[in-house]
């Protein structure tokens, strides 16, 4: 029988844990997150299109600075997916009626996502420019 996280059935998600008993918690409701996140399409094409281009920054990288600065694009794009994805659901909790302030939300969501790819894609583009023309 599996235990949904999210919604405890007792006040035990009241008390305070410490030490290894607070990390391991904090794992279950990350691995929690993650699975929740695999399930929207953009997230997952991140994911595997970061599969490729992760190994692949080790190699284009002058550097390990230029190398670690792909890579943290990379991340990047996927921590604000992420936040984006879960603004998305706190608002569709909300309501799914149509709202002015919840359409801004999205919309803002989207925004940071749009960003964080075409810092991305910059940073790329000049890594494979460099590396090729130098």
């Amino acid at each position: 029988m599996s235990r949904n996280l999210m919604m405890p059935n007792d006040n035990q998600h009241l008390t305070k844990r410490r030490g290894l008993e607070r990390v391991w918690h904090t794992a279950l409701h990350s691995h929690a997150g993650l699975r929740s996140a695999w399930r929207e399409a953009a997230f997952r094409q991140e994911v595997i299109l970061s599969a490729v281009m992760i190994p692949l920054a080790c190699w284009l990288g002058k550097t390990w600075v230029e190398s670690a600065m792909l890579i943290a694009a990379c991340v990047a794009v996927l921590v604000v997916e992420v936040l984006n994805t879960g603004l998305e659901v706190i608002v569709d909790r909300i309501g799914l009626e149509w709202n002015e302030l919840s359409k801004r939300a999205k919309d803002l969501g989207s925004a940071a996502v749009f960003l964080s790819l075409t810092l991305c894609a910059s940073l790329w583009m000049t890594a494979f420019w460099r590396f090729f023309n130098a």
